[in-house]
């Protein structure tokens, strides 16, 4: 029975719409994100005076916020991802769990 549920999974359409949607909004996820840590270690690396300069007369420096920032992108791009899957992947995988229902 489990082989015959999987194979019917494996035919749907809808299947492979939904692993191809998920993996390539995935890696753009990833790529852009790691783009902007990447961005962030090589300021730091090659040219760290420009993170360095301090903010006003105080302690903090230009740094301080950037890293926040980066901080703050990787959870608007979290909350990007989660608004999306539940919008669109969600729809479809109970989709694909309806059209087996009637046989698990």
């Amino acid at each position: 029975m489990k082989t015959e549920i999987l194979q019917k999974l494996k035919n749907n359409p809808r299947l492979w719409e939904l692993i191809e949607k998920r993996e390539k909004f995935s890696w753009t996820m990833a790529i852009i994100l790691l783009i902007g840590y990447y961005s962030f270690i090589l300021t730091i690396a090659f040219e760290p005076s420009l993170l360095g300069k301090p903010l006003g007369d105080g302690v903090t420096t230009v740094g301080i916020p950037v890293g926040i920032g980066i901080i703050v992108f990787a959870f608007a791009l979290t909350g990007i991802y989660v608004n999306k899957a539940n919008k669109e992947f969600d729809v479809i995988t109970k989709e694909l769990h309806d059209s087996i229902k009637d046989e698990l």
